[in-house]
């Protein structure tokens, strides 16, 4: 998606600021400021007379673990596929290696954080989920934000009405703070966790959409420098 001088701006103020905020988070986590918060929120969405059992009817704990699933690696990574498949079809090969860049990419700053970070799970009460990595920060929110941001943009691209393309990223952000309410509501990770998931993955989706769109400017102009030569040099 082409931005404008002042939109990319734009885009770029939101990735400086969702990273400062992050940063601000990952220090109340650090210093346990926010031990709290996240002890007060994860209690509040569970039973009151059994803790070990999540809050609400029988069938919102399914429907919990049936919405956290969207962000796993395996339903991720099918869509970062079959988008990219799409885009090779399509033959638009610099978002094809735009979007592998940015979900790569976003899947190693999300396993170089949580190895760095080493915060423990939630011990407060029991898993809804299974778990295998460190909890800071959550790398469903992340993901779910960088490969919906990344897919949903390209999505947009194609749609030429305005309204249309608000809701289809109105609908990906909306996916993806579901996924990350589901985390928190499963037990598996601290509210904080997924706030910094959302706000490091927000990041790292505007960074490469700045980026992308530089890289395909500076590719536009280089075929239409060759365009013009090649009819400046045409005998006829």
């Amino acid at each position: 998606m082409r931005f404008g001088t002042g939109r990319l701006l734009v885009v770029a103020a939101v990735a400086a600021g969702f990273s400062l905020a992050f940063l601000g988070v990952m220090a109340l986590v650090l210093t346990g400021a926010a031990a709290g918060f996240d002890r007060a929120v994860l209690l509040a969405l569970r039973d009151p007379l059994d803790p070990d059992q999540p809050g609400g009817p029988w069938w919102l704990a399914r429907m919990a673990r049936d919405l956290t699933a969207l962000g796993s690696v395996t339903v991720l990574g099918l869509i970062t596929l079959l988008a990219f498949g799409a885009l090779l079809v399509m033959r638009r090969w610099m978002a094809a290696l735009s979007l592998l860049l940015a979900v790569g990419g976003g899947t190693a700053v999300s396993s170089t954080l949580k190895a760095l970070i080493g915060r423990a799970r939630p011990d407060l009460v029991p898993h809804g989920d299974a778990v295998l990595s460190a909890s800071f920060p959550s790398g469903h929110a992340m993901l779910s934000m960088v490969v919906g941001l990344a897919v949903g943009a390209l999505l947009a691209h194609e749609v030429a009405d305005r309204r249309l393309r608000v809701y289809v990223m109105a609908v990906v952000l909306g996916l993806s703070l579901t996924i990350g309410v589901s985390r928190v509501y499963l037990g598996v990770h601290w509210p904080t966790d997924v706030l910094a998931g959302w706000l490091v993955g927000g990041a790292w989706a505007a960074l490469c959409w700045c980026v992308a769109d530089e890289r395909i400017a500076l590719v536009g102009r280089h075929k239409t420098v060759a365009a013009s030569r090649s009819v400046a040099g045409d005998p006829a």
